[in-house]
């Protein structure tokens, strides 16, 4: 495409292309992972360690639904613009039918419920996120390639003496019984670490900022920077933050509790 094009494509897809939003009952989003760094809360005050990401805008590019052919209930989201000699033409003729350009990634949501929910709506942020809530990300880890049972495991290794120099990291013996004579199925070896789906559950919304399309999340979250994460509402029973209630105790000189309406006991006179 030409850079006039890019352009346009890209002013698209940062106002979400005008085009409709999906309910806020669907709180699915997809994003990228900018970075961490430490903000104070809005709401007690205190330093967070968050991490960074660039959610949405998320077009919606097709909804499955049990009644159809496919058979069940799912929601495709786009994210992120790409070139169109990058992309097959099964999937450019996906985007044309949604009216979008030309994405990046392509993630398929299984939900409950495919009501409201079409074909070239925009998931925006700020409708499906707010500060305080709970959500669940998703994302790779981050890949270590073939690793040792130190550093996969945490194994100890072996005594560093006596001229062992080449098994200081070594597993130590691998069969567990002699008459069974062989290697039983999981045990702990050597072999690749990382590069795995993983999710992180009930992690607090500490701040959204939908101009920039930024949402902090507490602490750390799956993959390295610039990886793609999903944010979805969490599975846990407590979806959002609760604040406890405040009660003002009231104790004399003694360090007994003074009921409320209750005046303070006068000391006896001697």
């Amino acid at each position: 495409m030409s850079e006039e094009t890019n352009e346009t494509a890209a002013a698209v897809a940062a106002d979400g292309g005008g085009a409709q939003k999906a309910p806020a009952t669907f709180r699915v989003i997809l994003g990228e992972k900018v970075g961490m760094t430490q903000i104070f809360h809005p709401k007690d005050k205190n330093l967070y360690d968050v991490t960074i990401v660039k959610a949405g805008p998320c077009p919606v590019l097709r909804v499955k639904s049990a009644d159809s052919k496919d058979g069940y209930n799912a929601v495709q989201l786009g994210f992120g613009l790409s070139r169109e000699k990058s992309c097959s033409k099964s999937q450019l003729g996906q985007f044309k039918a949604a009216g979008v350009s030309p994405q990046k990634y392509v993630r398929e949501i299984r939900v409950p419920d495919v009501k409201g929910l079409a074909s070239g709506q925009t998931v925006a942020l700020d409708v499906a996120f707010k500060s305080g809530d709970y959500v669940d990300v998703q994302g790779v880890t981050k890949g270590h390639g073939f690793t040792g049972v130190m550093k996969r495991h945490n194994f100890r290794g072996l005594p560093a003496s006596h001229g062992a120099s080449d098994k200081e990291r070594s597993p130590g013996s691998l069969a567990s019984r002699r008459s069974l004579g062989r290697v039983l199925p999981g045990q702990r070896m050597a072999g690749r670490m990382g590069h795995e789906i993983t999710s992180t559950l009930k992690v607090e919304v500490i701040q959204v900022d939908p101009d920039k399309s930024l949402i902090y999340l507490a602490g750390p979250v799956p993959g390295p920077r610039g990886g793609l994460v999903t944010i979805s509402e969490t599975v846990k029973t407590k979806k959002f933050r609760t604040e406890p209630a405040k009660t003002a105790v009231r104790k004399d000189k003694m360090g007994n509790v003074i009921k409320p309406g209750a005046a303070p006991a006068k000391a006896a006179k001697k």
